[in-house]
């Protein structure tokens, strides 16, 4: 998906973070490699912002250690300081400048002027699309433009990593595409990209993921590596889309039914784990039991949902993160 020539840009050991008898983040330990575009994903209190704020230097860890691009996060913080960009749903414009006006401030807060200042902000300016905007406040941006701007913002000083909590929430699907393209295309120059969301589809979007619950890291690699677990796909089962009116009448029988393991609705559809031994058409008469007399089944494979959700079951979230 992205340029990697196997530098490890983010590094955790056993990274823990208590607030005294709480523990927010318990033991973490991953590596993200250039030009990734790291999904982390995980139910709101299970440690992502956490995580993220003792790699930015925020947060010291109460034991562990986590690096970027080499750099000790809580030996070395002035040199992590250029290296990281951070943005967040939350991310502080300053509402009464405009556009033009924020990114020539947080210029400024990076220590960029002149000429350097200058080639920069436009640089963004065009990537971003922003130029339409200059001159307006930032307040009267819509959600999607505002991301737009603190994306610009975060990037002013031209840092190899950067920090994406839940960047997407709260926009329109349109602006979350489009803001994923320049992910896409950050990724492509080289960036390292660790990203929180909420959203399934972002995470099928991203080269690697790891997915925290309860504060352990409950599993993390490559997306299709993930989807062949023996965990998510026990042995004598198969997986169907089920697609028919009245779905979640249809998933009340089928959850009932003897040989489905799990039945979830899926849009339009249900998806199913059943065992090997169950037949279509049993699945067709209980359809038809509940008034669904027309259903298209056919056989898919395991979704990064499932994957959560089956190793998030599997010993209440102490599975071992596969190598």
């Amino acid at each position: 998906m992205s340029p990697d020539d196997g530098t490890v840009m983010i590094e955790c050991e056993n990274l823990t973070r208590r607030f005294g008898h709480f523990t927010a983040v318990d033991s973490v330990s991953l590596q993200v490699r250039k030009g990734s575009i790291f999904g982390f994903l995980g139910p709101n209190g299970s440690g992502k912002s956490t995580v993220i704020r003792m790699l930015c230097g925020i947060l010291a860890p109460t034991s562990g250690s986590a690096r970027i691009a080499g750099f000790d996060v809580v030996r070395q913080p002035n040199a992590i300081k250029g290296l990281i960009g951070y943005m967040s749903q939350k991310f502080s414009l300053y509402d009464e400048l405009t556009v033009a006006e924020n990114l020539q401030f947080y210029g400024r807060l990076y220590g960029l002027r002149g000429k350097t200042l200058d080639a920069r902000r436009n640089e963004l300016i065009e990537l971003t699309r922003l130029q339409p905007y200059l001159n307006r406040r930032a307040g009267l941006l819509s959600g999607g433009w505002r991301q737009r701007l603190a994306m610009a913002c975060s990037l002013l000083h031209q840092p190899p990593v950067l920090f994406l909590d839940e960047p997407t929430a709260g926009i329109d699907p349109v602006a979350r595409r489009e803001l994923w393209d320049l992910l896409f295309e950050f990724s492509g120059r080289g960036m390292t990209l660790f990203v929180t969301t909420h959203y399934m589809d972002e995470a099928e979007r991203c080269s690697h993921v790891g997915y925290i619950h309860m504060s352990k890291l409950v599993v993390c690699g490559v997306p299709d590596d993930l989807k062949s677990l023996p965990a998510v796909n026990p042995p004598n089962t198969r997986r169907l889309d089920i697609t028919c009116d009245n779905v979640t009448v249809g998933l009340q029988a089928l959850r009932r039914l003897e040989g489905v393991r799990t039945a979830t609705v899926f849009g339009q559809s249900m998806h199913l784990l059943v065992d090997d031994g169950l037949q279509e058409q049993t699945i067709r008469n209980e359809l038809a039991r509940v008034g669904i007399a027309q259903a298209d089944i056919y056989p898919i494979g395991p979704s990064l949902e499932d994957v959560f959700v089956a190793l998030t079951s599997l010993n209440n979230g102490a599975t071992p993160v596969p190598k």
